[in-house]
């Protein structure tokens, strides 16, 4: 495969044109910018690279943020269509729960579903960010809601394809020893027997159940995501709080897009982890809810509307720094990559 395969662009438009030769370090870090600013980025990776860095970016925030992803799972479970103050709460706040899921489950059980969820971070992120990207190249973020559409698609695509994976990451967070087990537990072995237990009992259909409930979820997270972490960067900046190539740009413009992406994703969050965790009759059917609509009537009428809020700490702790390090590493990897491909475009 040549460079020109893998990256096109014009010199009138390079960002390379005030960098230094190939092999020296520039004096100034710079912060790639790709999706995090408003403006289609004038370089096109090739799309199985692109699809891969964006994939393994998400997969290393994940390493870092899979025991915020188990504490949101259980406390989201937690008094599942009860009343509040009608049951046993074994999960008081983030740093408690994280505490007694340690204490009770080791530190094993803070990394519950982390391969699986490596899995579903690289296929559900590899296809939106690689997918946001092309949205870009095409100029179609351009138009007047052109980047809100662009995530809402890239998100849909990814969370459909990867809603298998999603699946038994919920499963296998929700299990936990019978003194603090909420929600419906599936006693699963592992992974694979969770996979091989699924298909058996419901079939391929099976292994997509309650993807009703993560394609509105991603659609809404990436959609809200990408469209305000470009534009509360473009506004950080502009606004020169810091010096234009700080990091910390990215990091306020993240937490900002966080508390956004917390606010409008943590509802359906709730319902997308109900309907993958509820048990399933002889008919392959739901026992608990019908489908997208009931559950969210049915949050509601019993536990009221913060019921749709449940775990929102740590769905916003967790954002922050997920956002930060996935947006961060994909971005950096990208640079590399042209980096790469353009010293070997002049050799």
């Amino acid at each position: 495969m040549t460079s020109t395969q893998l990256l096109k662009y014009s010199s009138k438009d390079s960002p390379f044109s005030t960098q230094p030769p190939c092999g020296m370090t520039p004096t100034v870090p710079t912060l790639p910018c790709a999706v995090l600013s408003s403006s289609p980025p004038p370089l096109a990776i090739w799309p199985p690279l692109d699809f891969a860095l964006g994939a393994l970016a998400c997969c290393g925030a994940c390493l870092f943020t899979n025991p915020l992803e188990v504490v949101k799972t259980r406390l989201q479970l937690q008094g599942e269509l009860r009343a509040r103050g009608s049951y046993q709460r074994h999960y008081r706040g983030i740093l408690q729960a994280l505490w007694v899921v340690g204490r009770t489950d080791g530190l094993r059980g803070l990394q519950k579903g982390l391969s699986v969820g490596l899995m579903y971070q690289g296929l559900m992120n590899g296809v939106r960010l690689g997918s946001y990207s092309y949205c870009e190249a095409f100029g179609l973020t351009k138009v007047h809601g052109g980047s809100l559409l662009s995530g809402a698609g890239a998100g849909a695509l990814g969370a459909f394809i990867a809603s298998p994976a999603y699946l038994v990451k919920t499963h296998l967070q929700a299990q936990s020893v019978e003194t603090i087990a909420v929600g419906h537990q599936h006693n699963h072995q592992g992974v694979s027997s969770a996979f091989a237990s699924i298909y058996r009992r419901e079939g391929v259909i099976g292994l997509w159940r309650g993807v009703n409930g993560a394609v509105p979820r991603v659609m809404v997270g990436s959609a809200t995501q990408l469209a305000t972490f470009s534009s509360a960067k473009e506004w950080v900046s502009h606004s020169q709080w810091f010096s234009p190539n700080s990091w910390l740009i990215a990091l306020v413009a993240a937490m900002i897009s966080g508390v956004a992406v917390t606010i409008t994703m943590t509802p359906f969050d709730v319902i997308s982890t109900r309907l993958y965790n509820q048990p399933v009759d002889e008919f392959r059917r739901g026992r608990l809810y019908h489908g997208f609509s009931d559950c969210l009537l049915k949050v509601c009428q019993t536990e009221g509307l913060l019921g749709l809020y449940k775990g929102m700490g740590p769905v916003f702790i967790r954002l922050g720094p997920h956002t930060v390090l996935s947006m961060l590493f994909w971005d950096l990897m990208r640079q590399r990559a042209f980096q790469d491909i353009q010293c070997q475009g002049r050799t």
